[in-house]
């Protein structure tokens, strides 16, 4: 782990930071109807350096009707595809023309590295120039029975989205559900995480400019308990989109049920990477330290549990931890930074509790805590443990953090059942160079994604989701197209009707 001596004085606060935040609802910005706030820290210091608005249900409610009557009255459900799709483009050329300013504040608010979040920003974009073209090159399904009957699939927007965001990688993650729910129509309201709300407020100055018809995005502030609660419980919310833990998840689901409201969430992991013995080690070495590393750890894809065949792992975690001390730790907005620091106070003591754990669980070979040279923030040094057991609470929970367990296996068939043996099913690597083994071992393990000899990078045609405590649903490509819509289908008699007569005269 490596780092620089850090100061107070090298800290970087952007220019023109607001001092408060407002919900963002019919076109307005507004204070909470009780004028209720919480204020949001910056994780380098775990200073105050805002007051954000708190909703309440009355605000949800406020910000429903708003997107109720866009949807009912407005002309955005009914406009044609190319219409959208040309808001959506506009969009997308203003996040890009400002990725460094959205960067910036997104590294100052969450503590991402900076070089990473420009990296988030510039995907934000492409997720609405990707659903911009998919809206237009949308093609549903036809049948017909020659003679007799012509039967077609008639997509409609379902309503009113609600989009309920959490604070890892906040503005990227936001465009990935804002941007099919009004490409294909609908209205949203967004619920950003409360740790993180500074990017999300800029969505409403971006999408004015872009001309996106007023009422067709609203956004409301506050804590998980409350707003986003009264958005789940709210009966003109048809749909809810939800990112974030695996027990938020199961409330959300117990919550929703007594509306049947559609659901899509992509909820926790504890990802799985198995590297065997014919594996590139040099390239498995760089990926698996990626893949639990970036973005401080707070990826809900992270390789956290890494299976390394008995043959090479020795030689494999030799190599780990001495590249895992060389992960330079540093201040979010530096450029060499590789792990800045962790998104709140309360996040950074679970992690650490975990740390403490795992010292009694596995072999400590890397990190172990705070950097020494920051005696303040969350900074958290890259944390390496090896021979951890299957039954260890580090190798079964989700961390959240720049923290690995590596286990040691002997054959195909223990490592699958090392993969599966956990409650999540989100993700999963596989290192080999055996092209049956590559695909075996894929179609064993339960996930909802596999990475074969690859990091984790994405086609956004692809479904994105997982099974078990991961996740229902899928979004992505046309999975996101079918959350987001309804589809009817329309059958039309051709030539003579053909119909059973009930009640025919004697």
């Amino acid at each position: 782990m490596s780092t620089d001596n850090p100061s107070a004085a090298a800290r970087h606060v952007p220019e023109d930071l607001p001092d408060r935040i407002q919900h963002y609802i019919d076109g307005e910005h507004v204070d909470s109807l009780d004028g209720a706030t919480f204020g949001v820290l910056e994780p380098v210091g775990n200073t105050t350096y805002l007051q954000c608005a708190a909703g309440s249900a009355a605000d949800v409610d406020r910000a429903v009707q708003a997107a109720r009557r866009a949807f009912d009255e407005g002309p955005w459900p009914r406009m044609l595809p190319r219409e959208r799709a040309r808001v959506l483009n506009r969009i997308a050329d203003i996040v890009e023309s400002r990725d460094k300013r959205l960067a910036e504040l997104e590294s100052f608010d969450s503590g991402l590295p900076i070089t990473q979040a420009l990296g988030q920003a510039r995907r934000a974009a492409e997720n609405f120039r990707f659903f911009a073209d998919l809206v237009v090159a949308q093609a549903d399904d036809a049948y017909k029975v020659p003679g007799r009957q012509v039967n077609y699939v008639n997509r409609k927007p379902v309503g009113v989205a609600g989009l309920i965001t959490p604070w890892n990688t906040p503005f990227m993650l936001e465009s990935w559900k804002l941007a099919p729910a009004i490409a294909t129509g609908n209205t949203v309201v967004l619920k950003p995480a409360e740790f993180t709300p500074l990017s999300a407020s800029l969505w409403a100055g971006i999408f004015e400019e872009a001309g996106l018809p007023q009422g067709v995005f609203n956004l409301v502030h506050g804590i998980g308990e409350q707003a986003g609660d009264a958005l789940v419980k709210h009966p003109d919310v048809p749909l809810i989109s939800f990112t974030g833990e695996s027990r938020t998840g199961e409330i959300i689901f117990a919550n929703a049920a007594p509306h049947l409201k559609g659901l899509s969430m992509e909820l926790g992991g504890k990802s799985p990477a198995i590297v065997f013995a014919d594996a590139d080690l040099d390239a498995a070495v760089d990926a698996t330290i990626f893949g639990v590393f970036s973005l401080n750890g707070e990826r809900c894809t992270a390789g956290s549990r890494i299976l390394v065949q008995r043959e090479v792992y020795d030689t494999f975690v030799e190599r780990y931890a001495a590249q895992a001390k060389r992960v330079r730790v540093g201040y979010p907005h530096d450029p060499t930074t590789e792990v800045g620091a962790l998104v709140h106070p309360e996040h950074f003591d679970k992690v650490m509790s975990y740390i403490e754990l795992g010292k009694s669980e596995g072999k400590l070979l890397a990190g172990g805590g705070r950097p020494a040279e920051f005696g303040e923030g969350n900074f958290v040094e890259p944390t390496v443990f090896a021979d951890v057991p299957p039954t260890a609470r580090i190798f079964q929970e989700e961390i959240f953090g720049p923290v690995v367990a590596i286990t040691p296996f002997d054959s195909d068939e223990e490592a699958v059942r090392l993969a599966n043996d956990t409650k999540y099913g989100l993700a999963a690597y596989v290192w080999t160079n055996d092209l049956k083994r590559a695909h075996n071992v894929a179609h064993a393990i339960d996930a909802g994604m596999v990475w074969l000899n690859s990091n984790n990078v994405r086609d956004l045609r692809t479904p994105f989701g997982g099974i078990k405590a991961s996740g229902l649903g899928h979004e992505g490509g046309y999975r996101s197209i079918d959350f987001y819509t309804h589809q009817q289908a329309v059958h039309i008699t051709l030539g003579k009707v053909h119909n059973p007569t009930f009640g025919k005269d004697a």
